[in-house]
């Protein structure tokens, strides 16, 4: 660790992946969440998330948040995280509470945590440049703890399938206020928005536990008490009361006073969002080595390349 404290890492892997069902079918023809998927037959996302949060936090404070029913995916590759930092999710209800329940994990065993967000289905080819990034973000949130440090990638093309944040000032040093977020745009829009210097919205962020709980408003005031164990009904029923709800769209959008955003070099990030993207990013690696690692459960390359035959 290069700061002087440690931080906390909080992986999220708990979504359903729905984007790329069509190449996530293991032999079953069962749809693997993308998570727990290979780009060629080596680690799979989740395991390259979990090194990714490793590079910014001591094991024991790396935490990850997934959902009950792909446990059969995630309990042979978390087994040697400490049991209580395995969050696991009755039931899928969005990022909102996917975010809000290991939070809150998190504040009952350190209140004061500086904590990073990391999802768990992203691919990078420079991963020095994100490390780096990384530990500037928990730096920052370390000594501001009032603010919510975004990572925002400098765009490699005008992509319509991105959100975007428009920083308030331009520069690549140190950290500038959001003027807005705007997501997916039109491919015209996407151009105008690349000369006026946005960056693509990669869901990467550094604060501290408390701010990021502050973001939850009275709306959540009954959720977190359940979710606290102050009531008596169990986490699976208060799942099942629950509405779908989007950690961007109903907790983070009109909180901009809080946030700043780091800008990111070129680092070959992606979401592997789509079966294109997919597609695109396999013909770049097709000529590099693949580390061994432990076997994931569905190779993308191989999909992929099935899924193009069948044309």
């Amino acid at each position: 660790m290069k700061h002087g404290f440690d931080a906390w890492a909080l992986v999220l892997a708990a979504g359903e992946g729905s984007r790329l069902r069509t190449l996530t079918r293991n032999e079953q023809g069962v749809a693997v969440p993308k998570q727990f998927c290979s780009l060629q037959g080596g680690p799979c996302l989740l395991q390259e998330a979990l090194q990714r949060a490793a590079s910014v936090a001591p094991l024991g404070r790396i935490c990850s948040v997934v959902a009950e029913q792909h446990r059969r995916w995630w309990a042979p590759l978390l087994s040697y995280l400490p049991e209580q930092n395995v969050i696991s999710q009755p039931q899928n209800r969005g990022t909102a509470f996917g975010i809000l329940l290991p939070l809150l994990r998190i504040a009952e065993r350190d209140p004061d945590a500086t904590v990073v967000l990391l999802p768990a289905d992203h691919y990078l080819r420079d991963e020095k440049v994100m490390t780096g990034a990384l530990h500037r973000a928990a730096a920052l949130a370390h000594a501001d703890r009032g603010a919510i440090y975004l990572l925002g990638v400098e765009p490699d093309e005008p992509d319509t399938e991105l959100g975007y944040i428009l920083p308030a000032s331009r520069g690549r040093d140190g950290a500038a206020g959001v003027q807005r977020f705007i997501e997916k745009p039109n491919a015209a829009r996407a151009r105008v928005l690349l000369d006026e210097g946005a960056l693509w919205n990669v869901f990467i962020m550094a604060a501290s536990v408390r701010t990021l709980l502050s973001l939850f408003d009275s709306r959540f005031a009954a959720t977190i008490a359940a979710m606290r164990g102050f009531g008596s009904a169990p986490l699976d029923s208060v799942y099942q009361n629950l509405r779908t709800m989007d950690f961007s769209k109903d907790v983070l959008q009109g909180r901009e006073s809080l946030l700043k955003v780091i800008t990111v070099p070129h680092c070959g990030w992606t979401d592997l969002g789509t079966p294109e993207r997919v597609g695109r990013i396999l013909e770049s690696l097709q000529d590099s080595a693949t580390p061994p690692y432990f076997p994931a459960h569905v190779s993308l390359a191989d999909q992929f390349m099935r899924s193009v035959s069948n044309f």
